[in-house]
């Protein structure tokens, strides 16, 4: 059964391969290495999620992506200057494989680093994560660590979740670079105007 964890047992069971509940700047998430492909087909199991939906890329700094053999245009830093970290998700082609192995039918990810300084550390630590929120694929997220706990009492893929308090934040908003012109797929904290006003 899930339980609660500290940081230092949440790395160990990630490290291991295990899928760990995370307080994020926006919900509660489902978090797994983006190095252990089989936690992160876990991932879509979990949730029942279907495997043409993408999951995103938290990391802790641009090095991290670009780690991953990421080209990392122009416009994307432009963008991670001015509202990284924050809630803003920034999709970017990437290789062929790690395309597939996070979901989606075109060579593409979203990534985004989150207003959140114990999450950062941990991926410092670690590398970047996989995090989709913590729920049923279309039903609302979870807003505190019992919250994850409750819903996923049954789930033995859960190793636990740390206890970060309420999250409430606005969902990340969401521009797709990888097309032209540069289209914003979700509106969330931050607005249209804002990114026009950046990348215009």
């Amino acid at each position: 059964m899930p339980k609660l964890l500290t940081v230092e047992s949440a790395i160990a069971a990630l490290d291991a391969g295990g899928i760990v509940a995370v307080p994020t700047d926006t919900v509660y998430g489902l978090a797994a290495e983006v190095s252990q492909p089989s936690a992160v087909a876990t991932l879509f199991t979990m949730k029942h999620r279907p495997t043409f939906v993408p999951i995103p890329v938290l990391v802790d700094s641009v090095e991290q992506i670009q780690f991953l053999d990421v080209e990392w245009p122009d416009e994307a830093q432009i963008l991670a200057g001015a509202f990284w970290p924050g809630a803003l998700t920034i999709i970017v082609p990437v290789p062929h494989d790690l395309a597939v192995m996070l979901g989606g039918d075109e060579d593409t990810a979203g990534f985004r680093i989150p207003d959140d300084d114990a999450l950062r550390r941990m991926m410092a630590v670690l590398g970047p994560f996989a995090v989709t929120s913590a729920n049923e694929h279309g039903e609302m997220p979870c807003h505190s660590a019992y919250e994850v706990l409750e819903r996923f009492e049954t789930r033995d893929e859960l190793n636990g979740a740390i206890d970060g308090g309420e999250r409430s934040g606005d969902v990340s908003s969401v521009v797709d670079l990888s097309v032209t012109p540069w289209r914003v797929l979700r509106e969330g904290a931050i607005s249209t105007t804002e990114l026009e006003r950046v990348l215009n």
